[in-house]
């Protein structure tokens, strides 16, 4: 049985999500790797605004360039997102929240004049490098850093 106010519909569910890594996914660990090799330097897992309290999985502060790799499930992937069979009511509601913060981390940081990359967890992490390299680039061209 979970704890009294659980969130949890049982204590195997709340061990299982507890688990869920929220930082350092493989998908970020191949992207950071692919994006390191290309000579590029980030900090990871960093607040790109002081007073925002969020965290970019990277971020260029030179350049002002935050990256996110989203999870398909928490952040609603539209094409991989399947809604929960179990407690669905609190779990959709979950990832609807998630996805307003994110729409609202992009508007506070573009309107602070930093550009957002946004990236899916099933994206070809080799991609994702290129356009991180390719948007690092253009800046770097453009004199945006």
């Amino acid at each position: 049985m979970p704890p009294k106010d659980s969130w949890a519909s049982s204590a195997a569910r709340r061990r299982n999500m507890q688990a869920i890594r929220s930082r350092d996914t493989r998908p970020e660990k191949l992207i950071r790797s692919l994006v390191h090799a290309k000579g590029l330097r980030y900090r990871v897992a960093a607040k790109p605004l002081p007073g925002l309290r969020r965290t970019a999985d990277m971020v260029f502060r030179p350049a002002k360039v935050a990256v996110f790799i989203d999870g398909c499930y928490w952040h609603g992937c539209p094409a991989h997102y399947v809604p929960p069979k179990t407690n669905p009511g609190y779990w959709s509601e979950k990832v609807a929240r998630n996805m307003a913060r994110d729409r609202d981390t992009n508007n506070q940081l573009t309107a602070a004049g930093w550009t957002v990359l946004r990236f899916w967890e099933h994206e070809s992490p080799l991609a994702c490098a290129d356009e991180i390299s390719l948007v690092l680039s253009r800046l770097s061209r453009s004199g945006n850093n």
